[in-house]
């Protein structure tokens, strides 16, 4: 069961857990507050903790509000995009020929066919992106496979608006959000490594954070870089 704590303006979903410690967390993109209490605690101690907090919560609220967001890609020449943490200045050429994305040491080379709408050339653009994360992610998950001693059954790649990653622990599935190939690489990993955390531990308890402590020790410096890079413009829905 999900409670709501207001204080002012801000809104903080509240949920019981088989927890030992209160977890606060500010959601990127839109800050976004939830609150994870022991199974015992009232209503009213979550409520008092979050009002210990409210400063904090205030200034991460802050940071995300000022934190830089790409404009929507259009796909057009000189345009800037990103891959592997580089920035790339686009080219676009138009000719009866295999859609087509290459790229230099400056520049991204997107070959269409002519009259090729926006919505044609970012479903060959993210057909691309994901044909390279593809390349990357087996190696990173039988990597982690070992050092977890888990099994990953199956990842799938897709869009996805409210968060970097996700994990089907009863199934062994994970998904990844396929804008982390604009990310680098180090990022990738990341997420793959706390998705796979979660075949271990399904919920962000106290064992899950000693997991990635144990196992990935940088992951609170990971996860605070991956949020403060530049968010795409997207109609995030939380």
């Amino acid at each position: 069961m999900i409670e709501t704590i207001k204080l002012g303006e801000i809104s903080i979903q509240v949920t019981r857990k088989d927890i030992k410690n209160v977890h606060l967390s500010v959601h990127p993109p839109n800050g976004r507050v939830t609150l994870a209490a022991p199974s015992a605690t009232r209503l009213d101690v979550a409520r008092a903790y979050a009002i210990s907090k409210l400063g904090w919560i205030r200034n991460q609220q802050e940071k995300l509000a000022r934190q830089e967001r790409e404009t929507p890609r259009q796909f057009i020449e000189r345009e800037s995009h990103y891959l592997w943490g580089r920035r790339y200045l686009m080219t676009v050429e138009y000719k009866e020929a295999k859609p087509v994305v290459k790229l230099d040491h400056k520049r991204m080379m997107l070959t269409v066919r002519p009259g090729a709408t926006r919505e044609k050339r970012h479903e060959i653009m993210h057909e691309w992106h994901k044909s390279l994360l593809h390349k990357e992610v087996p190696a990173f998950i039988k990597k982690w496979e070992n050092k977890l001693k888990v099994g990953v059954t199956g990842y799938f790649l897709q869009r996805m608006k409210t968060k970097w990653g996700s994990c089907n622990h009863r199934a062994g599935h994970i998904r990844l959000n396929t804008e982390l190939v604009k990310k680098p690489k180090d990022f990738l990993e990341y997420v793959i490594v706390h998705e796979m955390t979660h075949l271990l531990e399904p919920t962000h308890s106290d064992r899950f954070v000693a997991l990635l402590d144990e196992y990935y020790p940088s992951w609170r410096e990971s996860r605070a870089e991956l949020n403060e890079l530049p968010l795409a413009a997207e109609v995030w829905n939380e």
